[in-house]
């Protein structure tokens, strides 16, 4: 009877440290579990902003490329002819030969 007392304790003990076990190796998953879902959202955030900051920087991109085109043709309407005339008439008041300059009147 002692030996059979003694098994049905070994047995109990055994099945108590598997239950122990058991529920040890789940609350470690399931730790894991919730660590992996908040890094998770913490990584979809992180993405989507970056995601918003690259449309932002593709923008200005745009902008400065179309700022850059406007520059160049400044630049070349700055090395025509027709650029230089424009500035010798009004800054310069200089006129081509032929040319009659009508001047208003002050009103009196």
């Amino acid at each position: 009877m002692k030996k059979t007392k003694n098994r049905n304790s070994r047995k109990a003990a055994r099945a108590h440290r598997n239950k122990v076990t058991m529920i040890g190796i789940t609350s470690v998953v399931c730790l894991l579990m919730v660590i992996l879902l908040v890094q998770g959202q913490r990584l979809n955030a992180q993405a989507s902003a970056n995601e918003q900051r690259m449309a932002e920087l593709e923008q200005q991109i745009e902008d400065e490329n179309q700022r850059t085109q406007e520059i160049g043709d400044l630049e070349e309407y700055m090395q025509s002819d027709e650029y230089l005339e424009k500035v010798a008439k009004d800054k310069l008041g200089l006129i081509k030969d032929g040319e009659i300059i009508f001047k208003e009147s002050d009103g009196e």
